[in-house]
């Protein structure tokens, strides 16, 4: 974080400070239909912090946004956790938006999609639940002096409390590999592409060569005829 100066409205201009979270939803199978409602899935959809501390130091408040036929679809939660559990049946997104202890700073939007359903190797596997999490990044530009504070003046959770299903620095990891991988072979291609443009263009100047010599000897013997 890189402080420079204050403008008028209080914001310090030249800081940006970022905070990490981990969005996603937990899913558990019922194994059948619940007769009273159809439901066959409990699930849990959160926001958490990545870095295991307290965010109700700056987060005012985060409404989970779920389907309308959901009783009350605006859930609110003000502190840590922030979750919300239910059952259902369907897929659908839910809109998530944070709201900050400041309000001169704007609200964050996320769009998470609900998912309940297994793929088939996780069945065979025998998986009791499906974790669908993801990481973002919320980035303060030129916050105000109020809110730069309340971002510095965070306390730890503790690691039981918040800890990611997910291992995203094995996935950042393996996902850096997959893309150098994914350079290498391109790179390949290319240096293939290019040896076969270069034969091509070898191919037509031996070619415009054949052509010239047939035509001056063309020219010649119409020549000599003449």
């Amino acid at each position: 974080m890189t402080t420079q100066a204050q403008d008028s409205a209080g914001r310090q201009k030249g800081v940006v400070v970022v905070k990490p979270v981990v969005y996603g939803n937990i899913a558990r199978y019922f194994g059948k239909k619940r007769e009273e409602d159809g439901h066959t899935h409990q699930w849990t959809v959160y926001v958490k912090p990545f870095n295991n501390e307290d965010m109700s130091a700056y987060v005012k408040k985060i409404n989970f946004k779920l389907h309308d036929s959901y009783p009350s679809p605006n859930r609110i939660v003000t502190k840590p956790p922030y979750e919300v559990t239910e059952t259902g049946w369907g897929e659908f997104e839910i809109i998530i938006k944070i709201y900050f202890n400041d309000p001169q700073e704007r609200p964050v939007t996320i769009y998470h999609l609900l998912k309940l359903f297994q793929s088939e190797t996780d069945v065979m596997l025998g998986k009791k639940s499906l974790v669908v999490e993801y990481y973002d990044e919320m980035v303060f530009q030129d916050p105000t002096v109020t809110m730069t504070s309340m971002l510095a003046n965070t306390t730890s959770l503790g690691v039981s409390t918040h800890k990611h299903e997910t291992d995203f620095e094995d996935k950042k990891e393996r996902t850096i590999n997959k893309i150098s991988n994914a350079h290498g072979k391109i790179r390949y291609e290319i240096d293939q592409m290019n040896e076969k443009l270069k034969k091509s263009k070898d191919a037509i100047s031996k070619m415009k060569k054949e052509i010239s010599k047939l035509e001056e000897g063309v020219i010649m013997d119409t020549d000599i005829m003449s």
